[in-house]
Protein backbone atom coordinates (compact mmCIF):
# COMPACT_ATOMS: atom_id res chain seq x y z
CA UNK A 1 0.00 0.00 0.00
CA UNK A 2 1.52 3.42 -1.19
CA UNK A 3 2.40 5.51 1.84
CA UNK A 4 0.12 8.50 1.91
CA UNK A 5 1.70 10.52 4.83
CA UNK A 6 4.79 11.33 3.00
CA UNK A 7 4.93 15.13 1.34
CA UNK A 8 5.71 16.06 -2.24
CA UNK A 9 9.01 17.92 -1.75
CA UNK A 10 8.42 21.76 -1.45
CA UNK A 11 9.33 24.47 -4.01
CA UNK A 12 12.26 25.51 -2.44
CA UNK A 13 13.67 21.96 -2.80
CA UNK A 14 12.55 21.39 -6.16
CA UNK A 15 14.13 24.45 -7.01
CA UNK A 16 17.50 23.56 -5.72
CA UNK A 17 17.41 20.59 -7.96
CA UNK A 18 17.12 22.29 -11.46
CA UNK A 19 20.31 22.76 -12.95
CA UNK A 20 19.81 26.26 -13.69
CA UNK A 21 21.70 26.41 -16.90
CA UNK A 22 19.68 23.97 -18.71
CA UNK A 23 16.93 26.05 -17.28
CA UNK A 24 18.57 29.10 -19.25
CA UNK A 25 19.12 27.15 -22.17
CA UNK A 26 15.33 25.93 -22.42
CA UNK A 27 14.56 29.60 -21.67
CA UNK A 28 15.60 31.38 -23.98
CA UNK A 29 14.26 30.15 -26.91
CA UNK A 30 10.84 30.38 -25.54
CA UNK A 31 11.60 34.19 -24.72
CA UNK A 32 12.65 34.32 -28.36
CA UNK A 33 9.83 32.88 -30.00
CA UNK A 34 7.51 35.40 -27.47
CA UNK A 35 9.36 38.67 -28.39
CA UNK A 36 11.17 38.09 -31.15
CA UNK A 37 9.82 34.50 -33.24
CA UNK A 38 11.69 34.65 -36.47
CA UNK A 39 15.22 34.76 -34.40
CA UNK A 40 14.94 31.59 -33.20
CA UNK A 41 16.19 29.30 -35.94
CA UNK A 42 19.31 31.43 -36.80
CA UNK A 43 20.40 31.88 -32.50
CA UNK A 44 19.82 27.83 -32.20
CA UNK A 45 21.16 27.60 -35.61
CA UNK A 46 23.98 29.17 -34.95
CA UNK A 47 24.78 27.41 -31.19
CA UNK A 48 24.55 23.93 -33.11
CA UNK A 49 26.99 25.20 -35.40
CA UNK A 50 29.49 25.94 -33.16
CA UNK A 51 29.11 22.68 -31.11
CA UNK A 52 29.56 21.02 -34.33
CA UNK A 53 32.96 23.31 -34.67
CA UNK A 54 34.25 22.14 -32.04
CA UNK A 55 32.79 18.84 -31.23
CA UNK A 56 36.45 17.12 -32.07
CA UNK A 57 38.15 19.37 -29.58
CA UNK A 58 35.07 18.27 -27.05
CA UNK A 59 35.76 14.61 -27.64
CA UNK A 60 39.20 14.90 -27.11
CA UNK A 61 39.11 17.04 -23.51
CA UNK A 62 36.97 14.46 -22.54
CA UNK A 63 38.55 11.53 -23.49
CA UNK A 64 42.04 12.80 -21.88
CA UNK A 65 40.09 13.88 -18.46
CA UNK A 66 38.54 10.82 -18.60
CA UNK A 67 41.69 8.63 -18.61
CA UNK A 68 43.22 10.93 -16.33
CA UNK A 69 40.54 10.22 -13.85
CA UNK A 70 40.89 6.33 -14.56
CA UNK A 71 44.40 5.90 -14.13
CA UNK A 72 44.36 8.12 -11.00
CA UNK A 73 47.23 10.55 -12.36
CA UNK A 74 45.88 13.22 -9.70
CA UNK A 75 48.53 11.18 -7.13
CA UNK A 76 50.74 13.33 -8.66
CA UNK A 77 49.72 16.35 -7.90
CA UNK A 78 50.82 15.82 -4.12
CA UNK A 79 54.35 15.79 -5.47
CA UNK A 80 53.99 19.49 -5.92
CA UNK A 81 54.36 19.88 -2.33
CA UNK A 82 57.06 18.70 -1.40
CA UNK A 83 60.71 19.49 -1.05
CA UNK A 84 62.22 23.21 -0.74
CA UNK A 85 59.54 26.01 -0.88
CA UNK A 86 60.63 27.42 -4.17
CA UNK A 87 60.46 24.40 -5.89
CA UNK A 88 56.63 23.35 -4.25
CA UNK A 89 55.93 27.37 -5.56
CA UNK A 90 57.00 26.35 -9.30
CA UNK A 91 55.51 22.73 -9.20
CA UNK A 92 52.28 24.03 -7.98
CA UNK A 93 51.66 26.33 -10.70
CA UNK A 94 52.79 24.25 -12.97
CA UNK A 95 50.51 21.43 -11.91
CA UNK A 96 47.93 23.77 -11.24
CA UNK A 97 47.35 25.53 -14.75
CA UNK A 98 47.84 21.54 -16.06
CA UNK A 99 45.61 19.47 -13.65
CA UNK A 100 42.23 18.40 -15.01
CA UNK A 101 40.24 18.58 -11.78
CA UNK A 102 37.89 20.95 -10.66
CA UNK A 103 37.73 23.18 -7.46
CA UNK A 104 35.60 20.79 -5.15
CA UNK A 105 37.91 17.83 -5.90
CA UNK A 106 41.36 19.67 -4.44
CA UNK A 107 39.38 21.02 -1.50
CA UNK A 108 39.87 17.84 1.06
CA UNK A 109 43.42 17.46 -0.37
CA UNK A 110 44.35 21.19 0.07
CA UNK A 111 42.97 21.25 3.47
CA UNK A 112 44.94 18.39 4.68
CA UNK A 113 48.17 19.61 2.99
CA UNK A 114 47.70 23.17 4.96
CA UNK A 115 46.33 20.89 8.17
CA UNK A 116 49.77 19.56 7.97
CA UNK A 117 51.53 22.41 7.32
CA UNK A 118 52.27 22.92 3.44
CA UNK A 119 53.26 26.34 3.12
CA UNK A 120 50.17 28.54 2.28
CA UNK A 121 52.94 30.11 -0.69
CA UNK A 122 52.74 26.87 -2.48
CA UNK A 123 48.86 26.44 -2.08
CA UNK A 124 48.44 29.99 -3.15
CA UNK A 125 50.43 29.13 -6.24
CA UNK A 126 48.45 25.94 -7.21
CA UNK A 127 44.95 28.07 -6.31
CA UNK A 128 45.95 31.01 -8.85
CA UNK A 129 46.26 29.05 -11.80
CA UNK A 130 44.40 25.57 -11.04
CA UNK A 131 40.84 27.28 -12.39
CA UNK A 132 42.27 29.08 -15.47
CA UNK A 133 43.01 25.85 -17.45
CA UNK A 134 43.14 22.66 -17.72
CA UNK A 135 43.15 20.13 -20.84
CA UNK A 136 39.34 20.20 -21.67
CA UNK A 137 39.71 24.10 -21.26
CA UNK A 138 42.86 24.13 -23.43
CA UNK A 139 41.41 22.18 -26.22
CA UNK A 140 38.13 24.23 -26.39
CA UNK A 141 40.14 27.28 -26.40
CA UNK A 142 42.21 26.14 -28.87
CA UNK A 143 38.91 25.37 -30.92
CA UNK A 144 37.33 28.84 -30.38
CA UNK A 145 39.77 31.37 -30.33
CA UNK A 146 42.89 29.85 -31.48
CA UNK A 147 45.78 27.72 -30.24
CA UNK A 148 47.81 31.20 -29.59
CA UNK A 149 45.50 32.76 -27.59
CA UNK A 150 45.18 28.91 -25.39
CA UNK A 151 48.70 28.72 -25.31
CA UNK A 152 48.99 32.49 -24.15
CA UNK A 153 46.43 31.74 -21.69
CA UNK A 154 48.29 28.93 -20.24
CA UNK A 155 51.49 30.56 -19.73
CA UNK A 156 49.58 33.42 -18.09
CA UNK A 157 47.76 30.88 -15.37
CA UNK A 158 51.26 29.75 -14.82
CA UNK A 159 52.64 32.88 -14.34
CA UNK A 160 49.46 34.20 -12.32
CA UNK A 161 50.51 31.12 -9.90
CA UNK A 162 54.05 32.26 -9.64
CA UNK A 163 53.69 35.42 -8.74
CA UNK A 164 50.93 34.81 -5.96
CA UNK A 165 53.14 31.95 -4.60
CA UNK A 166 56.14 34.34 -4.35
CA UNK A 167 54.64 36.98 -3.54
CA UNK A 168 52.68 34.93 -0.56
CA UNK A 169 56.25 33.59 0.76
CA UNK A 170 57.85 37.05 0.49
CA UNK A 171 55.09 38.01 2.71
CA UNK A 172 54.45 35.11 5.05
CA UNK A 173 55.10 36.95 8.38
CA UNK A 174 53.27 39.84 7.58
CA UNK A 175 49.63 40.10 9.52
CA UNK A 176 48.20 39.38 6.21
CA UNK A 177 49.15 35.57 6.07
CA UNK A 178 50.39 34.52 9.56
CA UNK A 179 47.67 32.18 10.89
CA UNK A 180 45.39 31.91 7.40
CA UNK A 181 43.30 28.97 8.38
CA UNK A 182 40.05 29.07 9.70
CA UNK A 183 39.38 27.46 12.58
CA UNK A 184 36.51 24.75 11.27
CA UNK A 185 37.75 24.90 7.43
CA UNK A 186 34.46 23.33 5.41
CA UNK A 187 36.13 20.75 3.51
CA UNK A 188 33.57 18.97 1.69
CA UNK A 189 33.24 18.85 -1.79
CA UNK A 190 30.66 18.79 -4.96
CA UNK A 191 32.07 15.87 -6.54
CA UNK A 192 32.15 13.55 -3.24
CA UNK A 193 35.84 12.88 -2.66
CA UNK A 194 36.50 11.44 0.43
CA UNK A 195 40.13 10.13 -0.11
CA UNK A 196 41.63 12.50 -2.73
CA UNK A 197 45.29 11.69 -4.46
CA UNK A 198 45.90 8.61 -2.97
CA UNK A 199 47.74 5.36 -4.60
CA UNK A 200 49.66 5.03 -7.32
CA UNK A 201 48.53 6.10 -11.27
CA UNK A 202 47.51 2.84 -13.27
CA UNK A 203 48.34 3.94 -16.79
CA UNK A 204 46.75 0.98 -18.15
CA UNK A 205 43.83 1.27 -16.65
CA UNK A 206 41.58 -1.08 -18.67
CA UNK A 207 42.51 -4.15 -17.21
CA UNK A 208 40.30 -3.26 -14.06
CA UNK A 209 36.61 -3.45 -13.78
CA UNK A 210 36.34 -0.51 -11.63
CA UNK A 211 39.05 1.71 -13.08
CA UNK A 212 36.49 1.17 -16.70
CA UNK A 213 33.73 2.35 -15.01
CA UNK A 214 35.66 5.71 -13.79
CA UNK A 215 36.27 6.08 -17.19
CA UNK A 216 32.95 6.04 -18.53
CA UNK A 217 31.29 7.72 -15.61
CA UNK A 218 33.82 10.29 -15.78
CA UNK A 219 33.09 10.83 -19.90
CA UNK A 220 29.52 10.83 -19.83
CA UNK A 221 29.82 13.26 -16.81
CA UNK A 222 32.02 15.81 -18.71
CA UNK A 223 30.17 15.31 -21.87
CA UNK A 224 27.13 16.66 -20.30
CA UNK A 225 29.44 19.03 -18.45
CA UNK A 226 31.18 20.48 -21.42
CA UNK A 227 27.67 20.31 -23.84
CA UNK A 228 25.93 22.14 -21.37
CA UNK A 229 28.14 24.92 -21.12
CA UNK A 230 29.19 25.23 -24.36
CA UNK A 231 25.18 25.48 -25.65
CA UNK A 232 24.87 27.65 -23.34
CA UNK A 233 27.79 30.09 -24.13
CA UNK A 234 26.83 30.14 -28.09
CA UNK A 235 23.68 30.59 -27.74
CA UNK A 236 24.49 33.81 -26.00
CA UNK A 237 27.45 34.27 -28.01
CA UNK A 238 24.26 34.31 -31.01
CA UNK A 239 21.91 36.63 -28.91
CA UNK A 240 24.93 39.40 -28.48
CA UNK A 241 26.18 39.47 -32.55
CA UNK A 242 22.48 40.01 -33.03
CA UNK A 243 21.24 42.51 -30.26
CA UNK A 244 24.24 44.43 -28.74
CA UNK A 245 25.97 46.94 -31.27
CA UNK A 246 29.34 45.84 -32.15
CA UNK A 247 30.40 49.68 -31.63
CA UNK A 248 29.24 49.83 -28.10
CA UNK A 249 31.61 46.68 -28.15
CA UNK A 250 34.33 48.37 -29.89
CA UNK A 251 33.68 51.64 -28.09
CA UNK A 252 34.24 50.47 -24.26
CA UNK A 253 37.02 47.44 -24.69
CA UNK A 254 38.60 48.28 -28.11
CA UNK A 255 41.91 49.83 -28.41
CA UNK A 256 45.15 48.85 -26.57
CA UNK A 257 45.05 51.21 -23.59
CA UNK A 258 45.18 50.44 -20.22
CA UNK A 259 41.48 51.59 -19.51
CA UNK A 260 39.92 48.67 -21.53
CA UNK A 261 42.28 46.17 -19.89
CA UNK A 262 41.43 47.71 -16.57
CA UNK A 263 37.28 47.62 -17.19
CA UNK A 264 37.67 44.15 -18.28
CA UNK A 265 39.14 42.90 -15.55
CA UNK A 266 36.83 44.80 -13.30
CA UNK A 267 33.84 43.42 -15.14
CA UNK A 268 34.89 39.85 -15.22
CA UNK A 269 35.62 39.01 -11.84
CA UNK A 270 32.00 39.45 -10.98
CA UNK A 271 30.37 38.47 -14.24
CA UNK A 272 32.13 35.72 -14.89
CA UNK A 273 29.91 32.03 -13.58
CA UNK A 274 32.24 29.27 -15.57
CA UNK A 275 35.62 29.02 -17.95
CA UNK A 276 33.82 27.43 -20.86
CA UNK A 277 30.65 29.26 -21.25
CA UNK A 278 33.28 32.48 -21.52
CA UNK A 279 35.09 30.73 -24.60
CA UNK A 280 31.82 31.69 -26.32
CA UNK A 281 31.53 34.90 -24.87
CA UNK A 282 35.01 35.84 -25.51
CA UNK A 283 34.48 34.91 -29.06
CA UNK A 284 31.54 37.01 -29.45
CA UNK A 285 33.33 40.05 -27.70
CA UNK A 286 36.59 39.76 -29.86
CA UNK A 287 34.14 39.89 -33.36
CA UNK A 288 32.29 42.65 -32.23
CA UNK A 289 35.78 44.85 -31.57
CA UNK A 290 37.25 43.80 -28.18
CA UNK A 291 40.72 44.29 -27.62
CA UNK A 292 42.88 41.14 -27.50
CA UNK A 293 44.51 42.04 -24.32
CA UNK A 294 40.86 43.02 -22.57
CA UNK A 295 39.74 39.64 -23.43
CA UNK A 296 43.05 38.01 -22.23
CA UNK A 297 42.49 40.17 -18.59
CA UNK A 298 38.71 39.42 -18.46
CA UNK A 299 39.22 35.51 -18.98
CA UNK A 300 42.18 35.56 -16.02
CA UNK A 301 40.28 37.74 -13.66
CA UNK A 302 37.04 36.01 -13.98
CA UNK A 303 38.85 32.80 -13.98
CA UNK A 304 39.88 32.72 -10.70
CA UNK A 305 37.04 34.90 -9.31
CA UNK A 306 35.05 32.20 -10.72
CA UNK A 307 32.27 31.01 -7.85
CA UNK A 308 33.85 27.05 -7.52
CA UNK A 309 37.36 28.65 -7.60
CA UNK A 310 36.71 31.21 -4.92
CA UNK A 311 34.34 29.14 -2.85
CA UNK A 312 37.62 26.74 -2.36
CA UNK A 313 39.77 28.92 -0.83
CA UNK A 314 36.26 30.87 0.68
CA UNK A 315 36.09 27.37 2.77
CA UNK A 316 39.43 27.06 3.96
CA UNK A 317 41.03 30.41 4.61
CA UNK A 318 40.13 33.43 6.45
CA UNK A 319 38.80 36.72 5.02
CA UNK A 320 42.03 38.91 4.56
CA UNK A 321 43.38 35.86 2.73
CA UNK A 322 40.88 35.52 0.70
CA UNK A 323 41.14 39.29 -0.27
CA UNK A 324 44.87 38.89 -0.89
CA UNK A 325 43.52 36.14 -3.14
CA UNK A 326 42.06 38.12 -5.11
CA UNK A 327 43.74 41.25 -5.03
CA UNK A 328 46.70 38.99 -6.56
CA UNK A 329 44.43 37.29 -9.43
CA UNK A 330 43.19 41.44 -10.01
CA UNK A 331 47.17 42.51 -10.52
CA UNK A 332 47.87 39.24 -12.28
CA UNK A 333 45.14 39.79 -14.46
CA UNK A 334 45.96 43.16 -15.56
CA UNK A 335 49.56 42.30 -16.05
CA UNK A 336 48.68 39.17 -18.30
CA UNK A 337 46.00 41.84 -20.06
CA UNK A 338 48.57 44.29 -20.98
CA UNK A 339 51.34 41.69 -22.06
CA UNK A 340 49.17 39.89 -24.22
CA UNK A 341 47.34 43.40 -25.87
CA UNK A 342 51.36 43.90 -26.77
CA UNK A 343 52.37 40.54 -28.00
CA UNK A 344 48.69 40.06 -30.05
Amino acid sequence: MADLTQRPPSFPALWKRIDKAWLVIAAIPVLLAIFDLPQVAPTLTFAGSAIAETGIFIIVAITLVAYVKAAGAETLLAKAFEGSPVRMIVLAAVLGGLSPFCSCQVIPFIAALLAVGAPLSAVMAFWLSSPLMDPAMFTITWGTLGLEFAIGKTVAAVALGLMGGFVTMALAKSPVFTDPLREKPQIGGCCGVKKPFQGKPVWQFWSEADRRDAFRRSWVDNALFLFKWLLLAYIIEALMLHYVPAEMIANLLGGDGIGTVVLAALVGMPAYLNGYAAVGLIDGLLAQGMAQGAAMSFVIAGGVSCIPAAVAVWALVKPRVFAAYLGIALVGALLAGLAWGVIA
